[in-house]
């Protein structure tokens, strides 16, 4: 196998990593929140009833911003059934995902949650644009941010929470552009209500940070009109506009499964050069940022029949995905190509944080683990955070069906402020080992502090209620930096995490 090979040069960076990247997302669906992180009466909880099991490896998957109550889920939300008294809050049918929603777990709930992690956990609330409009968000804003005096900020303070939430980053609004959308809109008419309710937000607060809807996929038929439509009217007016995308091996193709990330830099890539096409026509030296705030491997395939069964049941088991190695690859591979693009991509969240396509599983009155996929990101969050370093491979190809030919290796390197280096790297062959050789030039690392594996003879492997430790990350052997000259090997179906110091 030929050596892959790309060069380190501080002089040569892409951004500065927003610690808001590593986002997750809750949403009311399946059994994220009921028996995922709120369960009354399970033996860890505390006495909000959030799991205390859960919490842990919450802290220790190290997310920050976190996207809430949707989603689709939020296409039909009413806030008001979210506070309050959670023994008097109403029952309601939640169209996107056919089950009852209690609303046991509301508003102030998910604050508790967010506060319960840490200082790092950020709330990112998502507005209702489908069936409700402007005055709710409005409302909404008053009683989560308004310090009191009013009817509404003393509504929460009547409710227990003396102290304004101080939401900063809200969502317009969730995949308007799906037909699947509760409300959906056409690109004119979300582009006029996205704008009137940004405009009607920046009333109350001038600094409120703002995510206009995106394309729900890049393989829309509106994608790219659908978002210079929306900026259009918007442009002035929001921060941020969304992209999600989902992954999956379809019809056996794993070559190109593996090489997922090639569609996802194409995305971000397009996104931008809409965005900044919108700016140049407006003649606006503003840059409207990415949010990345829905992403990962969903084996979406199987998802409809789920929902389509459902009687309106609460909390049922729905988009559970047991993930493989090979899926936890995949997704190592989404993280660097999110981290390359870290100069645009300012706010992204893992869909979702337990249960439902989640790194984190539970059992009711049960335990909790990690999935094989909690491994990746709970490193690219914790040693990911610095100025990101511009990396240009040379390295084998293979070819695939979807993508055409594609380098063996996807790679990126992350510098601290203490100048330390890490290097995230995926191999792609799923039977060779890749030689990997990498020149640190003007870089201060002298030695390797580590060189964690992700990888399993078996890419099928999982972690499971019966084998919960199946899968961990383990210690490269042989990996060496000499004379500013790193060389490693890389294992087949890979991701690496390799720390210079």
């Amino acid at each position: 196998m030929r050596t892959a090979r790309f060069t380190l040069d501080p002089a040569f960076t892409v951004g500065t990593v927003d610690p808001r990247l590593f986002g997750s997302f809750v949403e009311h669906l399946g059994r994220c929140v009921y028996t995922g992180v709120f369960e009354p009466g399970h033996p860890t909880a505390d006495a909000d009833g959030i799991r205390g099991d859960v919490l842990d490896l919450v802290r220790e998957l190290g997310v920050t911003a976190v996207r809430y109550p949707g989603g689709n889920f939020v296409s039909g939300y009413r806030w008001e059934d979210s506070v309050g008294p959670a023994e008097e809050r109403p029952r309601r049918l939640d169209l996107a995902w056919r089950s009852t929603e209690t609303n046991r777990f509301g508003l102030s709930e998910y604050l508790s949650f967010l506060r319960k992690i840490g200082p790092q956990a950020e709330p990112m609330m998502a507005l209702n644009l489908g069936t409700r409009g402007v005055a709710e968000a409005l409302q909404l804003q008053e009683y989560a941010n308004h310090p009191g005096g009013t009817a509404l900020s003393d509504l929460r303070v009547q409710h227990g929470d003396k102290d304004p939430f101080g939401i900063r980053l809200w969502c317009l609004g969730n995949e308007m552009d799906g037909p699947w959308q509760t409300g959906h809109k056409t690109a004119a008419e979300y582009g006029r209500i996205a704008a009137e309710t940004a405009r009607a937000m920046r009333q109350i607060d001038p600094g409120v940070q703002l995510v206009a809807c995106g394309s729900s996929g890049r393989s829309m038929p509106t994608f790219a009109e659908w978002e210079a439509t929306v900026l259009q009217e918007t442009y002035d007016l929001v921060d941020h506009i969304s992209l999600h995308a989902y992954y999956e091996p379809l019809d056996g193709d794993v070559d190109s499964f593996l090489a997922s990330a090639v569609d996802m830099e194409t995305f971000i890539e397009d996104v931008v050069a809409t965005c900044d096409h919108v700016g140049a026509r407006l003649k606006s030296p503003k840059k409207i940022n990415l949010s990345f705030d829905e992403w990962n491997v969903w084996y979406m395939s199987r998802t409809q029949e789920q929902v389509s069964a459902l009687d309106w049941p609460e909390a049922p088991r729905l988009l559970e995905d047991n993930y493989s190695v090979m899926d936890a690859v995949v997704l190592g591979s989404l993280l660097i190509a999110l981290l390359r693009h870290a100069d645009r991509v300012t706010v992204a969240c893992l869909a979702q944080l337990v249960n439902v396509i989640a790194p984190i599983m539970t059992e009711p009155g049960g335990p909790a683990w990690r999935q094989t996929t909690f491994f990746p990101f709970a490193q690219a969050s914790k040693y990911g955070r610095g100025q990101v370093l511009d990396v240009r491979v040379d390295s084998p190809t293979y070819d695939t069906e979807k993508y055409g030919e594609v380098d063996l290796l996807h790679a990126t390197a992350v510098r601290g402020e203490d100048g330390t280096v890490t290097v995230f790297a995926v191999n792609r062959s799923r039977t060779e080992p890749l030689p990997l050789d990498v020149a640190l030039n003007g870089l201060g690392p002298t030695s390797v502090v580590e060189h964690s594996v992700l990888a399993d003879a078996d890419p099928d492997a999982r972690n499971t209620l019966a084998d919960p430790e199946r899968v961990v990350p383990h210690t490269a052997e042989g990996t060496t930096l000499d004379g500013g000259r790193l060389t490693a090997v890389l294992e087949p179906l890979s991701w690496n995490v390799i720390r210079l110091a």
